[in-house]
């Protein structure tokens, strides 16, 4: 069955967990020991205990990390990431929803809309997630009033006038009491849409991944030495995007060199084609030099390739940007140096303004900016390819990794 990966987000309380293992269990997708440990007593069902599995999580009440559940239905497997609400776990949700087709936006209905929430919204568009789901949680809370959530839909609207998200829908609900969430609701008649799972079960994700570009960064060369004939090599990867198919023309990337492909196998047997996300092993018909990093292309298809980069960069860290310090930038299977030439604005999540004149970033601030490579990065806009056009940056000397980007368009 198609697999649909979805994020829980929003700001802190909103009830992201609770919606997840209200979720889960009435999906009939908790094992027996599971249960167990989710019931409080005979009558009280502490949904949340299911994602937030931390100690520090549980004791504080609140999700720190991404927590990944899977489960299924008739119709689609789904694989959903808990994202934490507190702004300082902000670089958390964006590894969330680095690799999601949709993200489900929870807003508490006796609350309204927050800064994390449009902080969020905003990580979606930026981040280009086709389906945004929100859904106005603990309507319960409001008697299921029907103006509390035409309210909250219209502020969101309005806010949603200035993302680039193409497909969103909204939910009234009440995670804690079932409302909306796998079945309808009988406590708002006034809403005649489909509950979040009838939602996420027809969301249509096909057309989500590029599927024409053919991409394919090589992550490790495979000697194989031969007793009777000559030595073969192969080039091991994942398909990042597109597809190919044996005895097509391909270029290898930076070298420039063409050939064709003479073979492909999967999970150990040969076939005839690979596609989109698909982890394989390809040969070559010529003996050209191949190394990890490298990129092979269709031959009439070639991504860009250049040294100096315009990107969006999300900042992970406390540790303040130094423009004079050498950062290692990892794109695809690719690492080389870098550093930061100049930033053009920084954006103010709120209002969405562009500040031209800030130039210092701190731990989850995001900006556009110019970085300039040490080699040249074979890369597709990160709205055409989210696998080429996506990077991330580490500090060299801890190793550690300090911010997110993706490449755009000069």
């Amino acid at each position: 069955m198609e697999l649909l990966r979805f994020a829980t987000i929003g700001s802190v309380d909103d009830g992201k967990s609770t919606l997840i293992g209200r979720l889960l269990y009435d999906s009939q997708k908790i094992l027996d020991d599971q249960l167990s440990v989710l019931q409080k007593n005979s009558e009280e069902i502490q949904f949340a205990l299911l994602t937030d599995g931390l100690r520090a999580e549980r004791e504080q009440g609140i999700t720190i990390d991404v927590a990944y559940r899977y489960f299924e239905t008739s119709k689609r497997k789904f694989i959903v990431a808990d994202c934490p609400g507190h702004v300082q776990y902000t670089r958390n949700a964006i590894t969330g929803l680095s690799n999601v087709n949709a993200a489900v936006i929870l807003i508490d209905a006796t609350r309204g809309i927050q800064n994390q929430t449009k902080r969020h919204a905003f990580l979606v568009s930026l981040l280009q997630v086709s389906h945004l789901i929100v859904c106005v949680n603990k309507m319960d809370r409001v008697s299921f009033d029907e103006a509390v959530f035409r309210e909250i839909r219209e502020e969101f609207e309005n806010y949603a006038d200035s993302l680039t998200v193409k497909d969103i829908h909204f939910i009234p609900m009440s995670a804690l009491r079932g409302d909306n969430v796998v079945r309808g609701s009988e406590n708002m008649p006034w809403y005649s849409g489909r509950s979040l799972l009838d939602q996420l079960e027809e969301l249509h994700i096909s057309s989500d991944q590029n599927r024409i570009d053919f991409r394919f960064p090589v992550q490790q060369v495979l000697l194989q030495k031969g007793e009777t004939e000559g030595d073969s090599r192969y080039y091991l990867g994942r398909v990042a995007s597109g597809g190919i198919r044996v005895g097509e023309k391909i270029q290898i990337l930076p070298s420039g060199f063409s050939t064709s492909i003479s073979a492909i196998y999967f999970s150990g047997r040969r076939v005839e084609e690979a596609h989109c996300g698909m982890s394989v092993q390809i040969q070559l018909e010529d003996p050209v030099d191949v190394s990890r990093g490298d990129m092979i292309a269709r031959l009439n298809n070639l991504p860009k390739s250049a040294q100096d980069l315009s990107a969006i960069v999300f900042w992970m860290t406390s540790e303040p940007l130094d423009y004079s310090k050498r950062y290692y930038l990892k794109q695809t299977t690719q690492t080389t140096r870098c550093v930061f030439k100049e930033s053009l604005y920084r954006f103010d999540v709120e209002t969405l303004h562009r500040d031209s004149s800030a130039t210092a970033y701190g731990l989850n601030d995001i900006g556009r900016v110019s970085i300039r490579t040490a080699n040249r990065i074979h890369y597709d806009a990160y709205r055409d390819n989210r696998k080429t056009g996506s990077f991330t940056i580490c500090d060299p000397d801890t190793k550690r990794t300090i911010a997110g980007g993706i490449l755009i368009d000069r």
